[in-house]
């Protein structure tokens, strides 16, 4: 999106700009903290959807995200707040959303026919308080499922971790109350939402780009290695941020047994809080680390340059670069816990290993090493084919949209 104004606004007194497609019959505004210029999944999420949107002039966006500093940016039928927020400290680069002001006037000035919360933190706060008057429907998408972050394997957690993780539920159990629906990403965190009392949990999956994230990539594996400088040989990618609740010391720890009985090496793409810790860890110095990848085709390039991708993180409420994967024809390792496992589980394209446990991911990735990654590649992108093409899932996101506007 193009066309922002000088970056000196404040949100909250300028004259806001007529609103784009007022004849549309659904009108969404996505506001979440899950968004900055290195992260992953709920920015790749946002941007599908509004690529969706600008195809069909019945629908339009809003979107409210933070920023370094306010500022407008728009294209056909797509507006994009960025509001001013300060970072968070252990969590970079996300920001809060304190804007509250800003919040209740563009909520006012666009107003949606429905309002999706994409993050548990400022967000659905501001947009309680943005509607106490208005009476917009809410939906909640559960994009982050913190309380088993806290916990990821509560039969192994201290008493610390479970009374944190049982008070996160409570957390989770009040949003649910303030939204008219909870979506789900995966049917297995649905089931957990429902367990821990959540009301109106509706499952909707994730997608991915078909054309780009395409087995055709593998014709050029080996200018990709040379353009990455990675090295010939069996090769493993992870691609995501680099923060602890990803599994990823586990990962780096276990994938050491691993090259020694198979020669594969391991590369990390990504940023996130926890670089640092995890290239001095277990295995750290081993593996190979790539910054970020802002080009979306370049990163495709990479999943078809190699021949397994790993999935660790058992929190995952769905996964998106190891769909990203799949549909690249590429298999994939994941613990068995998590959005992943279902997606594997499903598909048939990869292989569990125990959460948490070393050995087991050492032993199950050897054993998958030597299958016939090809021929699981392949099952993978039917799969992704059958399931996961973006526009098959964002239209029965807004079926559900207008299920809601209607009930």
């Amino acid at each position: 999106m193009a066309g922002a104004p000088p970056a000196a606004l404040d949100i909250a007194r300028i004259e806001l700009p007529p609103r784009l497609r007022p004849a549309a019959s659904v009108g969404v505004l996505d506001i979440s903290e899950f968004f900055g210029e290195t992260t992953g999944g709920v920015r790749t999420y946002l941007l599908e959807k509004a690529r969706y949107v600008q195809r069909d002039p019945t629908l339009r966006q809003v979107l409210v995200v933070p920023g370094a500093r306010d500022e407008i940016l728009e294209a056909a039928g797509v507006r994009c707040y960025r509001l001013h927020g300060p970072s968070i400290p252990t969590q970079k680069p996300y920001r809060f959303m304190l804007a509250t002001r800003s919040t209740t006037r563009i909520v006012a000035h666009e107003r949606p026919d429905l309002i999706e919360v994409g993050s548990a933190w400022c967000a659905p706060w501001l947009v309680h308080l943005a509607t106490r008057e208005l009476r917009v429907p809410t939906v909640w998408f559960y994009h982050s499922n913190f309380p088993r972050i806290i916990a990821p394997r509560p039969r192994a957690a201290g008493w610390a971790r479970l009374t944190a993780s049982g008070l996160a539920w409570r957390y989770v159990r009040r949003l649910g109350r303030l939204v008219n629906a909870t979506i789900a990403p995966c049917r297995a965190v649905a089931r957990e939402l429902e367990s821990a009392g959540v009301q109106n949990v509706v499952h909707v999956p994730l997608g991915v780009d078909l054309e780009r994230f395409n087995p055709r990539r593998a014709g050029r594996a080996a200018t990709t290695r040379r353009r990455f400088g990675l090295p010939e040989g069996p090769l493993a990618l992870y691609v995501g941020r680099l923060a602890a609740e990803k599994d990823l010391d586990l990962l780096l720890a276990g994938w050491m047994d691993v090259e020694r009985r198979t020669g594969a090496r391991l590369a990390l793409v990504g940023a996130g809080p926890a670089a640092a810790s995890l290239r001095r860890s277990r295995g750290g110095a081993r593996a190979i680390w790539l910054p970020y990848e802002r080009d979306r085709d370049l990163l495709a390039d990479l999943y078809g340059a190699v021949d397994l991708v790993v999935a660790p993180g058992s929190a995952e409420t769905f996964g998106l670069a190891a769909l990203e994967g799949l549909a690249s024809g590429v298999p994939v390792l994941s613990a068995d816990q998590g959005g992943v496992a279902e997606t594997i589980a499903s598909s048939g394209a990869g292989r569990l290993y125990a959460s948490g446990d070393v050995a087991h991911l050492a032993e199950v990735a050897v054993a998958l090493l030597g299958e016939d990654l090809r021929a699981l590649g392949r099952v993978g992108r039917c799969y992704a084919e059958e399931h996961h093409g973006w526009d098959a899932v964002l239209a029965r996101l807004f079926q559900t949209y207008r299920r809601i506007l209607a009930g």
